[in-house]
């Protein structure tokens, strides 16, 4: 009996301490990506036209790095607070922590290097050092073109200081652990022709990071084989918001023209357009439409044409619901 007791104790150590050094490993030493490059970006007309492409229309940094309005449909951003930052994603909307999108004028980020820049952008390791929650996708900014990386960062350096104090982020145990996890080196590819409709358009759907939202999720991973099927929850003050299918399945988009899919998105440009006031009890947009409908035609004509070689799937969404 005392042998027994002495080797389930001996066990209990052994196994302490390995848990101890792994944490410890994952909490000290990760994430591992290696050192921010050293950069000095040429601000040249030519890309920060770009970036303000990419930022407004694309990758929509801008999006998140602002306030935005939900007393209006779709949330459109209040003009003067262009990359100020405070957006908060909390465990109100299923977040395993708090985290605040940061300043990115030069108020905010004026103290950091392009390569400090650069490394964040595609890795998800900030200036310190540390992880950041994947709530920017560098995870698919990683994939893009270095030279339109390099345009985003010439863009925001144009950005208009706005000083504001952003509190920091925080996760929740054991996600405070999880978090050193998550980034990776980037692999960086090059941007494929326009005239490559297809390529192009899965280059421009990556740049969106479309697959993170339009995809369901367990435990915070999309799920393998689902992708772009839509269905992903998100639970707002005013009720659950769901995804829309965007496979080329009935239930998706596969019933859609080319015409109709641009229209979706152009029709929120029209000078005619407004964004209407929303009863805080009723449905509204997460998708930045505003943002989106500054998209380029040919550029949504390549989406389209992607999109409809993705798996189809059948998943009919019910896209709200209250609490």
């Amino acid at each position: 009996m005392k042998k027994a007791l002495r080797f389930l104790f001996y066990t209990f150590v052994f196994l302490v301490v390995v848990i101890i050094v792994l944490t410890s490993f994952v909490y000290f030493f990760l994430p591992q990506v290696g050192n921010a490059p050293q950069l000095s970006i040429e601000k040249t007309q030519e890309r920060i036209e770009r970036g303000r492409y990419l930022a407004n229309s694309i990758t929509v940094c801008i999006d998140c790095h602002s306030r935005r309005d939900w007393s209006l449909y779709s949330g459109p951003i209040t003009k003067g607070t262009e990359g100020s930052g405070g957006e908060k994603f909390d465990q109100e909307f299923g977040f395993p922590g708090v985290y605040y999108a940061k300043n990115i004028t030069p108020s905010g980020i004026g103290n950091w290097t392009d390569g400090e820049l650069f490394r964040v952008i595609t890795t998800g390791v900030n200036k310190n050092g540390k992880a950041m929650f994947p709530v920017m996708p560098y995870l698919y900014y990683g994939k893009l073109d270095q030279e339109d990386i390099y345009s985003i960062i010439a863009y925001i350096r144009t950005l208009a200081p706005i000083n504001k104090n952003i509190s920091e982020s925080t996760s929740d145990f054991p996600f405070n652990f999880i978090i050193n996890t998550i980034p990776k080196k980037a692999n960086l590819q090059p941007k494929p022709a326009e005239s490559d409709s297809v390529n192009y358009g899965r280059y421009l759907v990556t740049a969106a990071g479309c697959v993170e939202c339009h995809t369901k999720v367990d435990k915070g991973q999309i799920i393998a084989g689902f992708e772009f099927g839509g269905g992903r929850e998100f639970t707002m003050p005013f009720g659950i918001i769901r995804t829309a299918n965007i496979t080329p399945d009935k239930t998706g988009i596969g019933n859609w023209s080319t015409e109709k899919f641009v229209r979706t998105f152009k029709q929120y440009q029209d000078t005619s357009y407004h964004s209407p006031k929303i009863d805080k009890n009723d449905f509204n947009s997460l998708m930045p439409w505003s943002m989106y409908s500054t998209m380029k035609e040919s550029d949504l004509r390549c989406i389209y044409q992607y999109l409809r070689i993705v798996k189809p799937i059948e998943n009919t969404v019910e896209k709200f619901s209250e609490k």
